[in-house]
């Protein structure tokens, strides 16, 4: 797929002096950093929270069976949708990156603020799972293949089965066992019981005794093979939901009054270069 950027063109179409070229790229800079990474920051952090939930909160709710499955699934849609914006318009292959820095901000904000400051809970015990390694991974797919049906097949195979490998070295400390008053329990199932939250399900005591654990003992690498496959289905969703939503297009009215809807941002210069023949004017 070859793509022309025409940068000068538009340039000199705009009929600016050097110095409102320049404001332009200043008003870019401010779109691009602060606004948008804030937009990304409060609509993705709640759409995370809303359907990762706790699962992605708590320490003792990482557990081998539905984490590395809720966490990943949940995480790639936005990735998808920032993706399809930055690449079609602007060949940029770091959307998922910019993504998961934002929620990773997000999170962590909120944490410092909500959870350690204000309710007196410990970092570890609030700390959030890091997606960065798979969100490079997705980007540096899209950026090798430019190919987003080749990105959903490998690339986001790739970031949900790297999701549970990535963050061991982080959280393995909490599957430790320990002896308490003569009971077996976990690292994080301890923490569990120290700091009592209201409404904690009773089915987190008993995680690993699940429908999984039939197959063997091996639920993780189970979890991870369907999150894998989930995320490539949940990856094609949402690479549509951000086509519908970012595709630029203008309603276009020629000589003889006809109105035609023209997928394209340079639909002006082609109207002027082409001699309005492609959206029927006068040959």
């Amino acid at each position: 797929m070859s793509v022309t950027f025409r940068t000068d063109e538009i340039i000199k179409a705009s009929k600016l002096p050097p110095e409102g070229v320049a404001m332009s790229r200043h008003i870019d800079y401010i779109y691009f950093i602060p606004i948008l990474f804030v937009t990304i920051v409060g609509t993705f952090h709640m759409h995370f929270d809303l359907l990762a939930g706790d699962w992605d909160f708590w320490l003792d709710w990482k557990d081998r069976q539905w984490w590395p499955i809720v966490t990943p699934i949940t995480a790639i849609t936005f990735c998808a949708a920032l993706q399809y914006y930055n690449w079609v318009n602007y060949r940029q292959p770091f959307g998922a990156t910019i993504c998961i820095l934002a929620l990773l901000a997000g999170k962590w904000v909120t944490i410092v603020a909500a959870w350690w400051w204000w309710s007196n809970y410990p970092y570890n015990f609030v700390m959030p799972a890091t997606l960065l390694p798979s969100a490079i991974v997705l980007d540096i797919t899209l950026l090798l293949t430019r190919n987003w049906t080749l990105t959903a097949v490998i690339g986001a195979w790739m970031f949900a089965a790297l999701f549970y490998p990535t963050n061991w070295a982080i959280f393995a400390y909490s599957h430790t066992p320990l002896v308490v008053d003569g009971t077996l329990l976990s690292w994080a199932d301890y923490m569990g019981f120290l700091y009592v939250r209201t409404g904690t399900p009773e089915y987190i005591r008993m995680i690993e005794v699940g429908s999984l654990r039939t197959f063997g003992g091996h639920s993780t690498m189970i979890s991870s093979f369907f999150a894998a496959f989930a995320s490539s289905l949940m990856y094609i969703l949402w690479w549509q939901f951000g086509k519908f939503f970012c595709t630029s297009y203008f309603y276009l009215t020629d000589d003889r009054q006809r109105t035609t809807k023209v997928y394209d941002v340079f639909a002006y210069a082609t109207l002027a270069n082409q001699d309005k023949a492609k959206i029927g004017g006068k040959a």
